[in-house]
């Protein structure tokens, strides 16, 4: 298998997954624009997000899918089906008290989540009845996950990409044609949520009936795999997923700033999901398995070569990305948003959360790149050590950057928290002989880095005046924006290509 074309297929799906985003919410944009109902939603909607990444794409993808591929590689197929058993079953028992819990704890989460809205009733409850709506959805999202470690185990990496598509439909659908039938009618994002979870989750049932891998009901809380990943999920909580945490915590200080904070960073966050999904997660994605193979195995040299892959192919795709979107954030933020509702204002704020987000995108996607190395390995210790002193400073940012720069501020923490997380993971593999990097590096910076800076003079030319991109209609705005994207990564790749770079130089087999 080769994993720079496994990597744009799976880049390629991430893509129509995002797409869809971008147009749930422009629908939302357009209904709701940047208000008290969009803030009580994404509060609401960004609680059992939250839970998801931490526990389900987090934590426990990054201690299950090592030991699968370990089972997998040393055990037989009825010691690996029982362990897939035993683990879905402990999981969605987990998930039903959770679910339950989340719900009648409701304006306790919010309270503690959001305390800025304490003094403004209206916001509070409506946030309290869209958190007991879209609660139940970590249950569903939380499945996913599982059936997507299982699939990407077994090389089934077009499945678990494609299936997030399937939330943004049910959202866009809600939006678009049943607003009118709720009251109040954000209510019909919470509901579309809800649903869009349970689609996903019986998108991937057949694709685990066709392996014999479907999970079945199995109790055994002494299966000595179950112990294991038990072990490594809780402290990977932190290992991985501090930029979630991060973002939680930001959302208190946005509580108290004005309306529409909240609704700004998701806007300007959901267009750095974008490189961050095309790149971070569908790297990580892939890295995974074949690491764990390669450390079940005990072959240290391709671990290390594998690493290094991803590493650069991080660095060649992630460094033109946050450039571009702190270049062309206004053209973005207003062919994706500027619609309805959405104000000059609110193009603004959003402008200037999108620009500080840029400067941690490196970081961000590199975190989902190191962090794997350690969990691969089943060293949860270091990257959990690396993460708090992360989360810690981020902080301590929040409460430097907030006053001056208000949501902008809190932006900027999580990208320089993200950027010292990914700093800490690289030194602490090199000080654990984990990794080595391959001969090559600095001529390879070098020519990224001259490649990158004749892509933003180009676009920063191109792009024109932001009064030109408040003004201009929808078609026009599509058409400049396309135009755009393709003259940078033409200007991009031509600089690689004259300096030497070809797409042979990248290419990689995963582990057999």
């Amino acid at each position: 298998m080769n994993l720079l074309r496994t990597l744009a297929t799976v880049s390629s799906l991430t893509m129509v997954s995002r797409i869809l985003g971008y147009a749930r919410d422009f629908f939302i944009a357009r209904a709701f624009g940047a208000s008290l109902a969009t803030d009580a939603f994404f509060v609401a909607f960004k609680i059992p997000n939250l839970l998801r990444r931490l526990f389900a794409e987090g934590a426990f993808s990054q201690a299950f899918v090592p030991i699968l591929a370990e089972y997998r590689n040393r055990a037989s197929p009825q010691d690996t089906k029982a362990l897939i058993d035993i683990v879905s079953t402990l999981l969605l028992l987990a998930l039903v008290v959770a679910a339950a819990l989340g719900v009648v704890a409701a304006p306790f989460i919010i309270y503690a989540t959001a305390p800025g809205w304490g003094d403004e009733p209206e916001k509070f409850a409506l946030a309290v009845s869209l958190l007991r709506v879209t609660f139940p959805y970590i249950i569903f999202i939380s499945l996913v996950s599982l059936a997507a470690g299982i699939l990407n185990t077994w090389g089934r990496f077009s499945v678990p990409a494609l299936t997030p598509a399937l939330l943004n439909v049910s959202i866009i659908a809600g939006a678009a044609l049943l607003a009118d039938r709720f009251d109040p009618p954000v209510m019909v994002l919470a509901w579309a949520v809800f649903v869009g979870g349970a689609l996903q989750l019986a998108f991937q049932v057949p694709f685990l009936v066709r392996l014999g891998l479907l999970p079945r009901w199995r109790i055994d809380f002494s299966h000595p795999g179950l112990r294991r990943v038990l072990l490594l999920m809780a402290p990977a909580v932190f290992g991985l997923s501090v930029s979630q945490i991060s973002q939680l915590l930001n959302q208190v200080f946005a509580s108290f700033l004005p309306t529409g904070s909240v609704s700004w960073l998701y806007y300007a966050d959901r267009l750095m999901e974008l490189p961050n999904g095309l790149l971070g997660v569908a790297l990580g994605t892939i890295l995974l398995p074949s690491l764990s193979k390669y450390h079940a195995t005990r072959n240290a040299l391709e671990y290390n070569r594998l690493l290094d892959w991803g590493l650069r192919i991080t660095v060649l795709l992630g460094v033109p990305s946050a450039v571009a979107l702190a270049v062309l954030a206004m053209p973005l933020i207003t062919m994706l948003f500027h619609y309805g509702r959405f104000s000059a204002e609110d193009a603004w704020m959003t402008r200037q959360a999108l620009i500080a987000y840029s400067a941690g995108l490196i970081g961000m996607v590199l975190v989902k790149i190191l962090a794997p190395a350690f969990f691969a390995k089943q060293n949860v210790a270091t990257p959990v050590k690396f993460g708090i002193a992360a989360l810690v400073t981020t902080q301590l940012l929040n409460l430097v950057l907030v006053v001056p720069l208000h949501h902008a501020g809190l932006a900027l923490s999580i990208a320089l928290g993200a950027c010292l997380n990914a700093a800490l993971l690289y030194f602490g593999l090199r000080r654990h002989a984990i990794f080595t990097p391959l001969p090559g590096w600095p001529l390879f910076l070098l020519k990224v880095a001259a490649a990158v800076s004749f892509m933003a003079i180009v676009l920063f030319t191109a792009a024109g005046e932001a009064a030109w991109w408040l003004g201009a209609g929808w078609e026009q705005k599509l058409a400049a924006t396309l135009g755009l994207v393709l003259l940078g990564s033409v200007a991009y790749a031509g600089g690689l290509f004259i300096l030497g770079l070809r797409p042979r130089d990248f290419s990689r087999r995963a582990a057999e």
